[in-house]
């Protein structure tokens, strides 16, 4: 990995963890607060809402300065936000805490994409992605298993102050090791909404991805409530997902810069899709399940690189807009997956019905990213910079 990439994969972790160690402490928070598991399932929905309403405002009003200036403000927000989690006293403060905590996780993605794919070899920038998001990989591999541990045996409130602690080291990095890039354009960037392509990839990433996340929001009670491991055996078992993840992330970079983003994109999706009813039929039995929670993981990560170079070609000169657009995107999967992932159990269908929410949010998915690729092999895909 270039070094210049470090800081973003850092910074990649501690978002990484901030988002997903919401599902391993989802009871412990419950309990805290004295709200069911379907309401603790808000929080997660409140920091998705945060990242699709940070993303394109964040990117807007920091447009025109340098990304290294907008990631060491987004790393800043970042900390500061996590930090006011970690002392909410009840579920309304937990709630816009968590919502603030969101606004900088799509920027700093956004921006950090752009600028992993500026840094990358011609022909290496999907696999340059895929370093970047390597953080979060990393942390559903430790972060997030270790949140969880301290969560369950100490407190979620010391989670908060450890994502924190990772806000401060990614800002030293940034600061350190970030080389200067140029700025793009606001006035320029604001044509990527005037065209079809953005606006397609965008319901693909928010529809098709609510199916991973209908499934890992209540991964913790599914493990817990249908398939009877104990909450102690939560920590490794979202080491074995984290894995998963890891290595759907190595695939994904090389996949997307050899078949193509859109074609690595309706498979992941599809893959998807399928690999959720089978955590749904398996879902009692325990040993099937943990390899299930591996695959999962690893179809699941391979959509992040494709998506978002699919994004960035889309919206030639509108770069960085359009990443930070793709990241609210993914967090729009991330808020549909998790209340409508909730709706079944809400209606006593039980913790493994999510799943079956998920593989139709996966498969509509699939459906939108083959009605794309039919799109462009029909038409050339547009520019920007042209004006076409």
């Amino acid at each position: 990995m270039k070094k210049q990439l470090i800081p973003l994969a850092i910074g990649g972790f501690g978002i990484g963890m901030t988002e997903f160690v919401m599902m391993g402490i989802l009871p412990d928070i419950a309990t805290t607060l004295n709200i069911t598991i379907p309401a603790a399932g808000h929080l997660i929905s409140a920091y998705a809402l945060g990242v699709v309403l940070g993303a394109p405002l964040l990117v807007g009003i920091a447009g025109n300065y340098p990304p290294k200036k907008i990631l060491l403000g987004l790393m800043v927000l970042f900390t500061f936000c996590n930090l006011l989690s970690s002392f909410a006293p009840n579920y309304e403060t937990m709630l816009i805490t968590r919502l603030l905590s969101g606004l900088p996780h799509g920027a700093f993605f956004g921006v950090g994409a752009v600028v992993a794919s500026r840094l990358a070899g011609k022909g290496k920038e999907a696999q340059a992605i895929s370093m970047m998001f390597a953080g979060l990989t990393v942390a559903n591999i430790i972060g997030v298993p270790l949140g969880t541990f301290i969560g369950h045996n100490l407190s979620w409130r010391i989670t908060f102050v450890i994502i924190a602690a990772v806000g401060l080291v990614t800002l030293f990095c940034i600061q350190k090791l970030m080389p200067v890039v140029s700025q793009s354009n606001l006035r320029k960037d604001l044509k990527l909404f005037t065209h079809v392509e953005p606006w397609l990839i965008l319901g693909i990433t928010a529809i098709g991805t609510g199916g991973l996340f209908a499934w890992f929001s209540y991964i913790a009670p599914l493990l817990t409530e249908v398939a009877h491991f104990g909450s102690d055996q939560l920590t490794w078992i979202l080491v074995l997902a984290g894995f998963g993840m890891a290595v759907g992330n190595l695939i994904s970079g090389r996949t997307a810069d050899s078949i193509s983003p859109i074609k690595a994109t309706a498979l992941f999706l599809l893959l998807m899709s399928i690999c959720l009813i089978v955590v749904y039929y398996v879902s009692s039995i325990q040993i099937p399940l943990l390899g299930m929670t591996f695959v999962t993981g690893a179809i699941a990560f391979s959509l992040g690189a494709p998506i978002q170079i699919l994004m960035i070609r889309a919206a030639k000169g509108s770069e960085m807009l359009a990443s930070s657009v793709s990241q609210a995107g993914f967090n729009m999967g991330n808020a549909l997956g998790a209340y409508l992932g909730g709706l079944p159990i809400a209606a006593g269908l039980g913790y493994a019905a999510p799943n079956l929410v998920g593989a139709m949010l996966a498969f509509t998915g699939f459906l939108m990213a083959m009605m794309m690729y039919f799109r462009q092999k029909e038409a050339p895909r547009y520019e920007l910079s042209t004006g076409h």
